[in-house]
């Protein structure tokens, strides 16, 4: 039997407090000004959101401001911990950046005038974290944290080793409490949060109402896109899923994402059989993220690829099924009920946008029926939408499998 693919190493834990030089003093009461700097994509600024509070929570008064993507940008202002917002499309990043040369001298001279008194930078193991450190460092910031593989030399004042991921990969939430940890920053809540207005939960009704759907009714939400071609499950197989879990449930299924994947929810609703087609509604490009937001919260559960939604229910303890193309470990749900549906294949954790053995059968390989039944499991009267921890099971390949895998 393989050991599950989301296992973290024994070594990790030791290997994660390695350092090359000593660290100085944890950031003190004096330190009140922190950047925080987290330039990928909008799941990955939630997965921030426990290490965000634990650097407000450890002296009073502190200010966090969020230098992020555009993508980033769109979720700050859900974040309780985030008091300012800088965006930036990072170069190191994205790899067709809007900006120029002088956007970025521009970039420090702000960073310069903000007279931060540290800067925390949060990145996956795969990324370099010195372009960021770099500009840190031409802003005059004094403290500077981050992992990193190689010696930083003066870039960076706190320096954690990265140990990922020849000593275990952790999940991004673990990684990041552990990093802002060796400032002496903790909190007793991991839990990934974002906020709901009542602007957005108003308007979800309204809109709810219009389509039939009354106050109080269950409804699944499913979300087929990706941003990586690897991550996306067919559409013609989401709807052989849908056919199956209306039949048994009764329950109607809204489909949702940007105005640019209207072609994927448009080819999932055209698949679906004519006798469960009425249950689905097409939403693609109706919503912005507060409505959204709102959409997930009141979700009996959501069906989705690894995506910035599954991460968004994490942070409303709205159920997940996760069908989890194996191209990285570090990303499952984080402490709500789910299931993670994938099949095993040799070259997991690929780290690539286009399936590079031209199988792509970590997806291909779970079948319709298998996402149907994890979605009644969790639509099962009385289940529990916390995070008290539940059994992992181990994969057996080369079946398409289950897991329920909940991080404590």
């Amino acid at each position: 039997m393989n050991t599950t693919p989301f296992a973290i190493a024994p070594a990790v834990a030791h290997a994660s407090t390695r350092r090359a030089t000593p660290l100085s003093e944890p950031w003190g009461a004096d330190v009140k000004r922190i950047l925080c700097i987290r330039v990928d994509h909008l799941g990955d600024v939630l997965m921030t959101t426990p290490a965000l509070r634990a650097l407000r929570a450890s002296a009073p008064g502190r200010n966090l401001t969020l230098l992020t993507s555009p993508a980033g940008a769109a979720v700050a202002p859900f974040l309780a911990d985030v008091d300012d917002l800088i965006e930036y499309d990072a170069p190191w990043v994205n790899p067709a950046p809007r900006g120029t040369p002088r956007d970025h001298a521009a970039l420090v001279e702000r960073l310069r005038d903000a007279r931060f008194d540290a800067a925390a930078i949060f990145t996956v193991y795969s990324q370099n974290p010195l372009p960021a450190a770099t500009l840190c460092y031409e802003a005059g910031i004094p403290r500077r944290l981050a992992h990193c593989r190689e010696n930083p030399y003066a870039l960076l004042t706190h320096w954690v080793v990265e140990p990922e991921p020849h000593a275990g990969v952790r999940h991004e939430v673990e990684r990041q409490l552990a990093l802002v940890r060796e400032v002496g920053a903790e909190t007793d809540d991991p839990r990934l949060r974002i906020a709901v207005h009542d602007a957005d939960r108003d308007a979800l009704r309204a809109r709810l109402a219009t389509l039939g759907i009354a106050r109080g009714e269950r409804y699944v939400v499913l979300h087929p896109g990706a941003t990586a071609a690897s991550r996306r499950y067919p559409p013609e197989r989401y709807a052989l899923a849908l056919d199956a879990l209306i039949r048994a449930s009764g329950c109607r299924v809204l489909l949702t994402g940007s105005a640019g994947e209207a072609a994927l929810t448009r080819g999932v609703l055209d698949a679906v059989q004519p006798a469960t087609r009425a249950s689905v509604i097409d939403l693609a490009g109706a919503f912005a993220l507060g409505e959204f937001v709102a959409l997930i919260e009141s979700a009996a559960l959501l069906i989705a690829n690894n995506s910035g939604p599954v991460h968004i229910a994490a942070a409303l303890c709205t159920p997940v099924v996760d069908l989890y193309a194996l191209t990285n470990p570090q990303h499952t749900p984080w402490q709500t009920p789910h299931r993670l549906l994938y099949r095993d294949v040799a070259c997991r954790w690929c780290y690539r946008g286009e399936c590079p053995a031209g199988h792509h059968l970590c997806l291909l390989g779970i079948e319709p029926e298998a996402v149907a039944q994890a979605a009644l499991d969790l639509l099962q009267p009385g289940l529990p939408r916390d995070d008290e921890p539940s059994e992992d099971h181990e994969p057996e390949p080369p079946l398409a499998t289950t897991a329920d895998e909940r991080p404590a």
